[in-house]
């Protein structure tokens, strides 16, 4: 309807098929006008039934088609969605928060170019507590993160070094270290430890574990904090997609309520 804010989303996996469909479905304020998938065919699959099937784009004339642009792709094309993005002053609205760490240049030419880059809660909890604390002293920010070892299957930090992680029989530590690193070795895992230092320390102070649990059927992520406002421990289980393992079910939902969030009359939180 006029007076609506457009949507665009770039990839129709497990985060971007869903939001396509509910957005298609009806959410007021939003319309969704394009898509892009690395799949074409399978994309066009995807859209049969929609009530308003959103044009089919290459990957960087999303920014084209909307003041919205959300990045539900795999981290390897997040550039080629980010950056015409906030060339264009969009709203950008990235999935793959990990991938926006080593390029926290796009942050400044936003500033020049009057783009927005909003990131969505996502997998995580307690993001507002973090912010807030963060508006005086912290000490520290730790997150502790497990997931079955099909959910880590692929990460580069674990591929350089040959870790197999098949015979895992027990809970394993497979990285410490902080969120920069953290995200440069576990691109499609972390995107929780991104968004979390962004909202707190930032990515060096921010300390990330890393376990492959077959004991566990969720994916977990524990967070501490010690400011001087308060003392802050959450854990949020995350139920994993059926689509892709190393993607929780909450992910797609956040997104959508970030959308909302942009429209609505009433916004809950911070």
């Amino acid at each position: 309807m006029a007076g609506d804010r457009t949507v665009a989303i770039g990839g129709l996996g497990a985060i971007g098929a869903h939001l396509a469909r509910v957005l298609d479905a009806g959410v007021e304020g939003l319309r969704l006008v394009a898509v892009s998938a690395r799949d074409q065919e399978k994309a066009r699959r995807s859209l049969v039934g929609f009530r308003a099937p959103p044009r089919l784009v290459a990957l960087p004339e999303l920014a084209e088609a909307a003041e919205i642009v959300v990045e539900a792709a795999p981290a390897a094309v997040f550039e080629q969605i980010a950056e015409p993005a906030i060339a264009r002053g969009r709203i950008f609205v990235p999935s793959s928060v990990g991938a926006l760490l080593p390029r926290m240049h796009l942050v400044a030419r936003a500033r020049e170019t009057g783009a927005r880059i909003i990131v969505p809660t996502g997998a995580l909890l307690g993001l507002d507590a973090v912010r807030a604390a963060a508006e005086g002293t912290v000490a520290s920010v730790t997150i502790e993160t497990r997931k079955p070892p099909r959910g880590l299957e692929g990460a580069p930090y674990l591929v350089e070094r040959g870790v197999d992680l098949g015979g895992i029989a027990a809970p394993t530590v497979v990285f410490r270290g902080n969120a920069f690193d953290a995200a440069r070795g576990f691109p499609a895992n972390v995107n929780v430890a991104a968004a979390l230092a962004l909202a707190g320390i930032g990515p060096e102070r921010t300390m990330v574990e890393i376990w492959a649990d077959p004991t566990v059927t969720r994916n977990t992520h524990t967070i501490r904090v010690e400011a001087e406002a308060a003392r802050l421990t959450m854990t949020i289980e995350n139920v994993p997609s059926e689509e892709n393992p190393r993607t929780g079910k909450i992910t797609p939902l956040s997104i959508l309520a970030c959308l909302r969030g942009l429209t609505s009359t009433l916004k809950v939180g911070s």
